[in-house]
């Protein structure tokens, strides 16, 4: 059975965690001027201007979707002095089909008081940036690194899910004390030397590495220490409070066969069918349309590049009282027990009727012939 670890509390942050904080640190800088290729208008740019142009943008915004109207806003308006004396309506219908149109207000509103207030240089600390209109934590965090070098660590969806991963922290993301925890961390992680250079770093690492439903393990050079790696919990991690109240779930399942025996865990967290067994568990956002090249894609991606699909189930349901549960099974027949795999317990398949599964995986077994 896999113990989960105890969920750390916020404060102090535990000396184990700092310690491998710093291979993490060295490692992250180490790939970001050797390996990290992700390239972007924005990237590595100094002018506090653009730099707070591309962080609103991509406040509610994807960066494919983004890119585009940060160069559109930038050729229209070079400076904030420009952006400053633009009348709104010009602006609006440069920012049109982006949406959350309270950006674009805040973004007129700030650029005229850095005019206005700060001579049409951008203030050069974290308490004044955190002060002007539609700037918040993560955005200061971002223009005070970038543009001044100025230590303070980025914290946002990424930071929160690559740091939950490597330390195999369940305090949940989105709860008071899993923000301070986590805010912590990120802050003492921080590459002090060059933290505009780490902040980018872990940024580009969550976007490109370590994603949130289909993570490259197999490519990441932090694999070797990262705890939800070593223990399964990689699709577990991070947990958020919220994640537990939504309506509708979406799970699949990954029954992992070798030489006759499967994977198999309990579930010990405080959402459902806790103590009861089931496989490897991958929940995310949306209902995936699994096939064989998108399982293949995902099994290389975690390093397994040997092994047999042997189906993919239809789509199951199952309401409880507050929430419905939808998803498949996937059986994979394995020529050898991946890392991640390592700790889950693997029971012969004759013996698994002798376990108490939730009725969404009996539901499933008992409709599956098995091997």
């Amino acid at each position: 059975m896999i113990k989960k670890k105890p969920a750390k509390k916020s404060g102090k942050i535990p000396p184990n965690e700092l310690s491998g904080g710093r291979f993490f640190t060295g490692r992250l800088i180490k790939w970001h001027h050797s390996g990290n290729n992700r390239q972007m208008p924005w990237k590595g740019e100094k002018d506090p201007y653009k730099i707070w142009l591309s962080e609103i943008i991509l406040q509610q915004t994807r960066v494919a979707q983004g890119m585009e109207y940060y160069l559109r806003i930038v050729k229209a308006y070079p400076t904030v002095e420009q952006l400053a004396a633009a009348p709104d309506a010009a602006v609006f219908k440069l920012w049109e089909g982006l949406g959350y149109y309270s950006r674009c207000r805040n973004l007129l509103a700030t650029a005229r008081m850095v005019c206005k207030t700060y001579q049409g240089k951008f203030p050069a600390t974290y308490q004044q940036l955190i002060e002007l209109p539609g700037i918040g934590p993560y955005t200061a965090a971002a223009i005070a690194s970038f543009a001044f070098q100025l230590p303070y660590a980025v914290v946002d969806g990424n930071v929160f899910r690559v740091l939950a991963r490597y330390f195999g922290n369940h305090t949940p993301t989105d709860s008071t004390a899993g923000k301070k925890y986590f805010t912590d961390l990120a802050n003492q992680l921080l590459y002090q030397t060059a933290p505009g250079n780490y902040n980018q770093a872990i940024m580009d690492f969550g976007a490109t590495i370590c994603k949130p439903q289909q993570p490259n393990c197999a490519q990441c050079f932090l694999k070797t220490k990262c705890v939800a790696r070593l223990n399964g919990w990689v699709h577990q991690l991070p947990v958020k409070e919220k994640s537990i109240q939504r309506s509708v779930r979406h799970f699949t399942y990954w029954a992992f066969d070798y030489q006759g025996k499967r994977a198999v865990r309990e579930r010990t967290s405080g959402d459902i069918w806790q103590h009861l067994s089931e496989y490897y568990l991958m929940e995310t956002d949306k209902l995936i349309e699994w096939d064989k090249q998108l399982v293949s894609e995902w099994l290389i991606g975690q390093g397994i590049r040997t092994f047999q699909l042997e189906a993919i189930s239809p789509l199951y349901k199952q309401s409880l009282t507050h929430q419905q549960i939808k998803g498949n099974f996937i059986t994979i027949r394995l020529i050898t027990i991946p890392t991640f795999l390592q700790h889950y317990q693997w029971i012969s398949i004759n013996r698994l009727k002798n376990r108490a599964f939730p009725r969404f995986i009996n539901q499933w077994m008992e409709t599956t012939e098995m091997p």
